[in-house]
């Protein structure tokens, strides 16, 4: 049984409520071309997305946005600094801390309104304070309109690749999408899900049949899979990177990009391997030109606070997975500009 709460507001409402100031679309629009000369191979510089597990405190994820924006200032020649803004998160289990678009206050209630409200807002202060424009989840399709002239970057999540409406909406967005490989490390089914979404694809968005242009620039980020067992087993080698390529050439993937994700099952759950996947990429880009031409990218998460804890008491601190701390964080980022 269903019992509706309150009506949300819409997409446009909420535009028009907190809309875009000139300076930003203008901002947001140079930092899409960057993102999308790496992701096609016109620029040599490295992605990098980069931040929280997931964005439960404004004041804290705005500090850490502000931290990576000065850190921009002696790496934009290296590297292209993506923070994560992940304002909504999928739980294993169902239950827990659902992120901001849910929950805008973490230890408060549920409130979808003021949770849409706070989302923007964040994205819009980090894109003015840092003068880096952010990344989200793609957790639910309908909330898109919502941010997508915002977020310039959106990555589909390992439980949700494989779903139609995820890889649909993926096709119809004008930035870059990474499909992470599903929880089967399965690397087909995470290459069919790139070629759908770089595909036109007709289908049902809120009250609306939608065409979508096809997305040129979906790419796939890999995340290690689990075996049937429940072991955590890597995806970042050379292998497997050299698999996905020949998969993407049988069927004529666009800008053939790949973005490693250290954490997850490429670090077993073992946030501070983190920093020992994101270097050794870095060290195979260096001898292996195969690998550099389609590793256009890493992904790792880390916040002003090393670790995470059962409730947001500590400031900068994860309350979803454990993150890598500022120190390390910003080290490792100086290591990949001078690699």
């Amino acid at each position: 049984m269903l019992e509706k709460q309150y009506l949300l507001p819409s997409a446009e409402e909420l535009r028009e409520l907190l809309p875009m100031e000139k300076e930003l679309v203008t901002l947001k629009s140079m930092r899409d071309e960057e993102i999308k000369s790496v992701l096609s191979g016109n620029s040599e510089k490295l992605l990098v997305v980069v931040g929280p597990c997931s964005a439960h405190d404004f004041s804290a994820t705005l500090e850490y946005a502000e931290r990576l924006g000065n850190l921009n200032e002696k790496v934009k020649d290296k590297l292209v600094l993506l923070p994560r803004v992940y304002t909504n998160k999928p739980r294993t289990l169902g239950v827990g801390y659902q992120g901001m678009f849910l929950q805008p206050t973490p230890n408060g209630v549920a409130d979808m309104s003021e949770g849409l409200k706070t989302a923007r807002k964040l994205h819009l202060a980090v894109l003015r304070e840092s003068g880096l424009s952010s990344a989200d989840e793609l957790l639910f399709p309908e909330n898109v309109e919502y941010f997508s002239d915002v977020v310039a970057y959106y990555s589909v999540g390992a439980r949700s690749v494989e779903n139609p409406l995820h890889r649909q909406t993926a096709s119809g967005l004008d930035v870059p999408v990474g499909m992470k490989n599903p929880m089967s490390g399965n690397l087909l089914a995470t290459v069919n899900a790139v070629f759908s979404a770089q595909n036109s694809q007709i289908f049902k968005l809120g009250n609306y049949q939608v065409r979508s242009s096809g997305n040129p620039f979906a790419h796939a980020i890999l995340r290690g899979g689990v075996d049937k067992d429940g072991a955590d087993n890597a995806n970042y080698d050379e292998k497997s990177v050299e698999k996905v390529g020949e998969l993407y050439e049988t069927v004529k993937i666009k800008n053939p990009s790949v973005i490693i994700d250290a954490n997850h099952s490429n670090s077993g759950k073992k946030f501070k391997e983190q920093i020992r996947i994101v270097q050794e990429t870095a060290e195979i880009r260096k001898r292996n030109k195969s690998y550099a031409r389609l590793v256009k990218g890493v992904m790792f998460e880390s916040f002003l606070e090393e670790g995470n804890q059962a409730k947001a008491e500590k400031y900068g601190c994860s309350i979803t997975d454990p993150c890598l701390g500022w120190t390390d964080t910003e080290r490792l980022i100086l290591e990949l500009a001078e690699s």
